[in-house]
């Protein structure tokens, strides 16, 4: 089946008459991930992300901020060949899995969804139950639904943040070169970044609302974040995995906004 919102393959709402007897275990391995090259952003997180990721936005109606996890399609090179992550700092949307809220047909409401392809997903009793003999959700469950909705806002607080790049109109198109050991280059491409003479030529009131309400340090966290390219180029070394004949051409889909899900199409390698 193919994957839904970048990680995910068979989401279902989540409820008591389905999962009365169903548990969840998280064991700290992140193979879920291993296939996508860039997870979506939220605006709060550029400070811890950007001292380890290249923090890029992709998209065009749907703008949003992702961090950049491999130089070629499919490709996570932030993920250990024991499937554990190797950085600090985990990106929100990786760890929320494998839950994600999904909204009803009417479009009002949230609906908290699990991933039933989830290794972890199970009817053996390991790990965390999802709901109590009352058929009440579980702590843990309760736990998951305040994350989703802290999620949730900051999704919120991001759109907000990406529309006014757009109207001050200071993203403009990049690409990105990685060079091999073997001198092959590979070129990342798809995304946006900030740019420098765009926002330095914004007018002095801009710049102060900008820098009043935080959003400044953002934007120069995110040029700051550019250098964590080079970064990509080791970690392609340490795998092992840099034969450029692998890389494919492929073309960037604009990032989607459904459910509020802040889901970002991947940057498209060649």
């Amino acid at each position: 089946m193919p994957k839904q919102l970048l990680i995910y393959e068979t989401v279902v709402p989540l409820s008591a008459a389905r999962h009365q007897n169903c548990f969840v275990e998280i064991d700290g391995r992140y193979d879920f991930s291993g296939e996508v090259n860039s997870v979506p952003l939220m605006a709060v997180e550029f400070p811890h992300a950007a001292m380890e990721y290249a923090i890029v936005f992709t998209g065009d109606d749907s703008l949003m901020p992702a961090v950049i996890l491999g130089v070629r399609g499919h490709e996570n090179l932030y993920l250990s060949k024991t499937n554990v992550w190797e950085a600090k700092y985990i990106p929100a949307f990786v760890r929320r899995f494998p839950f994600v809220f999904s909204t009803s047909a009417d479009a009002k409401q949230l609906i908290l969804c699990i991933d039933e392809a989830f290794a972890g997903f199970n009817r053996e009793g390991r790990g965390q139950p999802l709901f109590g003999d009352d058929g009440k959700p579980s702590p843990y469950v309760d736990t998951v639904l305040k994350f989703l909705q802290e999620f949730q806002a900051q999704y919120l607080r991001t759109q907000v943040f990406c529309g006014k790049l757009r109207d001050l109109d200071i993203l403009e198109p990049m690409q990105a070169q990685v060079e091999l050991p073997s001198g092959e280059r590979l070129a990342l491409r798809g995304f946006m970044a900030v740019s420098r003479p765009k926002l330095k030529a914004l007018p002095a009131e801009k710049l102060a609302e900008l820098a009043q309400t935080d959003e400044l340090e953002l934007l120069y966290l995110h040029l700051q974040s550019m250098r964590n390219f080079l970064g990509l180029r080791d970690r392609l070394a340490v795998s092992g995995r840099t034969d450029a004949g692998n890389a494919g051409d492929e073309e960037a889909a604009p990032a989607s906004s459904d459910n509020g899900s802040g889901e970002a199409a991947p940057p498209a390698a060649q």
